[in-house]
């Protein structure tokens, strides 16, 4: 069964927690992990998902229910098909990012018609 769009969201957000976190850290042979209550405040503070706090935990259990991610002593990681999961999400996005930069960058070219509003 496919993720909700929250969940979807959830998941998203996980991945840019973990990319944003372990960045700096490539070069290295560590990887940080982050608990559910620690990423669930990151998400509260963010105020981007409208969600409530219980709701969040009952998403995330719901994600691992449907064997999205797991938890290895307390700490929040992908399954293998979570990390498909978020590579068709993060494929999708970036064709809205994709474009979005087009058509910031590309001036339409061509028969354009101007009108004046009365």
């Amino acid at each position: 069964m496919e993720p909700t769009k929250t969940q979807r969201l959830i998941l998203f957000a996980l991945g840019q927690f973990y990319t944003a976190l372990n960045q700096p850290l490539v070069q290295k042979l560590v990887q940080v992990r982050t608990s559910k209550i620690a990423f669930i405040e990151h998400l509260l503070r963010a105020k981007l998902i409208s969600k409530q706090e219980r709701a969040l935990y009952k998403n995330l259990e719901t994600l691992e229910n449907k064997k999205l991610i797991l938890y290895e002593n307390r700490m929040i990681m992908f399954t293998e098909f979570g990390l498909k999961e978020l590579e068709k999400i993060n494929k999708e996005i970036q064709q809205f990012v994709d474009l979005e930069k087009y058509f910031q960058d590309e001036k339409p070219k061509g028969k354009l018609q101007t009108m004046i509003r009365s």
